[in-house]
């Protein structure tokens, strides 16, 4: 997800059709046409510029919805949003009408029926062909869509082309070209790992995993366990130092990528204001991360945040009418302009390529195929136990083989899972 502190990652996306919801409202709620719309957003280290945008949208909401008020309030990112959520599940009353969530947070909300089926609107939305496949997954349980993906977020590879032009080097095009490469830049400019990458970096690593045709509950199978290999390789003196590197979290291989301390990183395109306010701006390029077959794509998390509209909603109308709006191309370019998340909605995104050659590796990362964790209440538990970085950093530091360590996380996996 994103919650994009970035806590996530995280999407394509389409808007919800201007006329009035084809489901009617659900039972535990209602559809009044006036009084005041209660929104929850995300809050952001800087605000600011998200703040503005909205307040545009609420000018132009309440002027086409005279009698309505719109009340936002910025939820923190934090942990403690869980306990948030699961408080206005339980109580209505004090429940928003329309809220921002994190899409690896979609199977825990969905479990507690806290968020209203959407897929009738989606449906008869005009924009329902812009969305990929992949991207309506993260908002998807059981065939039932309990929101709009209202931003994307997908890691590439950045890379420092001064330093590739220096010793002679092109952007690798496999992974047996990203290992090869980042050694030998390790070697000749031993100040340097030759990629940043992290022990606590899941979404760095399950692209390697993905791409080898494994998956999380799969763990210590020969596919996965080939993914694995593949990526903690990488976590040796040769590369990126397993003293150093074994506990990095994404955020620290974006800062030593940003400080350039490293030639290499596995960055989203949210990163970007980031790198280009360090030592690396200015001398980075950025290329889709390679698959295991030369000139493929490794398949990338789609993290991003929903926007979804509450089951208890008192005005379910006007909630989707607020979602359709905030999930517009419009706002989706406006949002992009103003904080750098990559629209959902595919014509929002072309539309901005073509002024911003930035985003087309993301998107042809996103147009390669991009994966997603399961969508279950099993996987907050497999992330809250660390049980993959734990797997990384047990290779990474030779406590254990790769086969010992992917049969230690395939049990927590299945035990996650309740089997």
């Amino acid at each position: 997800m994103r919650v994009f502190t970035l806590a996530a990652a995280g999407v394509a996306v389409l808007a919800l059709a201007a006329c009035a919801p084809s489901t009617a409202p659900q039972a535990t709620g209602g559809d009044d046409k006036s009084g005041t719309l209660n929104v929850w957003l995300f809050d952001e280290p800087n605000r600011a510029p998200k703040e503005k945008v909205v307040g545009e949208l609420i000018t132009e909401f309440t002027a086409a919805n005279p009698g309505v008020k719109v009340q936002v309030t910025y939820i923190p990112t934090s942990p403690a949003r869980h306990e948030k959520f699961k408080g206005a599940f339980n109580d209505p009353a004090s429940a928003p009408d329309v809220a921002e969530y994190g899409n690896t947070d979609l199977a825990e909300y969905a479990a507690a029926k806290g968020f209203a089926d959407l897929s009738a609107d989606l449906k008869a939305s005009p924009e329902g062909s812009d969305f990929t496949e992949d991207l309506l997954k993260s908002a998807t349980v059981d065939g039932q869509i309990y929101g709009v993906p209202w931003f994307i977020g997908v890691r590439a590879l950045y890379y420092r082309k001064d330093v590739f032009d220096e010793l002679g080097l092109k952007p690798p095009k496999s992974t047996e070209e990203l290992t090869k490469t980042a050694r030998e830049i390790r070697k000749k400019k031993p100040e340097m790992y030759g990629i940043a990458v992290g022990g606590e970096y899941t979404f760095a690593a399950l692209p390697f995993v993905w791409d080898a045709g494994g998956d999380v509950q799969t763990l210590n199978g020969p596919e996965a366990r080939k993914g694995v290999k593949a990526y903690t390789d990488l976590l040796s003196d040769d590369v990126c130092p397993p003293q150093a590197c074994a506990s990095l979290t994404g955020g620290k291989t974006a800062e030593l990528f940003t400080s350039g301390k490293a030639a290499m990183g596995i960055l989203g395109n949210f990163n970007r204001s980031a790198v280009d306010a360090g030592a690396a701006a200015g001398k980075y390029e950025v290329v889709p991360l390679p698959g295991a077959k030369k000139d493929s794509i490794a398949p990338a998390f789609a993290g991003g945040n929903n926007i979804g509209v509450m089951r208890s909603s008192k005005h379910r109308t006007l909630a989707v009418k607020f979602t359709q709006l905030l999930t517009s191309k419009k706002y989706q370019v406006k949002m992009f302009e103003a904080m750098g998340n990559l629209p959902t909605l595919t014509s929002a995104r072309e539309e901005l390529a073509a002024k911003e050659p930035f985003l087309k590796p993301f998107m042809d990362v996103v147009a390669a195929g991009t994966k997603f964790v399961p969508i279950s209440p099993a996987w907050v538990k497999i992330d809250n136990q660390k049980v993959i970085p734990t797997m990384l950093q047990k290779i990474a530091t030779k406590q254990a083989s790769v086969d010992e360590a992917t049969d230690e996380a395939a049990a927590a996996v299945k035990a996650a899972f309740g089997q």
